[in-house]
């Protein structure tokens, strides 16, 4: 069996576990989000625990959470014995993982939280393990098997967890109405972020860098004005200032091999009409849509009267950090 193989083996005993876990979910999974959400609308917090492999799981649902809004904190299920109970308060939601239900280290902890006004919910593969037992709400993550040929090293029970977590934090952040501009704010300092906080005003050319013509300029000086402003693209104005055409150094390139006249045209005869243009107001992460979606190098932005403020040149983007 070649390496390939095996691999797409692996692939398709963890993908059928996925499906498994699946067609597992029912109303358990819609309380479990109720109460989660619930818990943290009275500032409650989420604390994941879990052992091993398990525990490596948990550790990427919290931050999911975290990152998503869902302030959540991970356990670790040995030290919690030794003092780090302290991060646990009542009202909050525990979530354990372990796909046996019977790991001693999570077993031996099942009496402390419950000192605690705390809400259970357990993670396993084992709806009648101790774990399962103690449990306010079961979520079952069974799979047929795992894709370790000894059917022993957690492998596909390890990936239903991480996408029932991954399920679970989604269905959260459904349930509380987070935002994308919420999930911006949480990720200042990343592409994402900055795409997401900023607006194409903060962004866009402006003054000597944004070229603007009357439409019955000619040519020749509107690639004057262009190059002044070492610009590829003219907006293109009618005598109220509103923006009616946009002409490109692609355009001219194109039209001067078949017009011997093009340079002593007025701007108005050979402009495209109509053109790509994008509110000031409105965010970057629009203006990078446009860019993917229309194939353009540049997108000439507008106020709310329809005339032409500035220009955003997809040259600038990298330098902003925004692709």
């Amino acid at each position: 069996m070649s390496h390939v193989t095996l691999a797409r083996k692996v692939f398709d005993v963890e993908l059928a576990g996925l499906r498994a876990v699946r067609r597992q979910l029912d109303e358990t999974f819609d309380r479990a989000v109720e109460t989660i959400v619930a818990a943290l609308r009275k500032r409650g917090k989420l604390v994941v625990t879990g052992i091993g492999k398990s525990g490596n799981i948990g550790h990427k649902i919290a931050a999911t959470f975290t990152s998503t809004g869902a302030p959540a904190v991970v356990l670790n299920s040995v030290d919690a014995l030794h003092g780090d109970l302290g991060i646990i308060a009542d009202g909050d939601v525990v979530i354990a993982l372990s796909y046996s239900g019977e790991s001693d280290e999570l077993v031996n902890l099942l009496p402390a939280l419950r000192r605690f006004a705390i809400s259970l919910i357990s993670i396993t593969g084992n709806p009648r393990s101790t774990l399962a037992r103690h449990s306010d709400l079961v979520l079952n993550v069974r799979i047929p098997r795992e894709a370790c040929p000894f059917n022993l090293a957690p492998t596909a029970s390890t990936t239903a967890m991480l996408v029932l977590g991954d399920a679970l934090a989604m269905a959260v952040l459904h349930a509380r109405g987070f935002k994308r501009s919420d999930y911006a704010r949480l990720h200042p300092a990343g592409a994402i972020g900055r795409a997401m906080l900023l607006r194409v005003a903060d962004i866009m050319r402006t003054g000597e860098r944004h070229a603007v013509a009357p439409e019955h300029l000619s040519v020749r000086d509107g690639l004057l004005l262009m190059t002044r402003a070492k610009s590829g693209c003219l907006s293109i104005v009618n005598a109220r200032g509103k923006l009616v055409g946009v002409f490109t150094d692609g355009d001219f390139r194109r039209r001067i091999p078949e017009d011997d006249h093009l340079l002593t045209r007025p701007l108005r005869d050979v402009m495209t009409r109509n053109p790509v243009c994008i509110r000031q107001d409105a965010l970057a992460a629009e203006a990078l849509k446009i860019f993917d979606q229309r194939n353009i190098d540049d997108l000439i932005v507008v106020n709310h009267k329809g005339e032409p403020v500035g220009l955003v040149d997809s040259q600038d983007l990298p330098k902003l950090k925004l692709m």
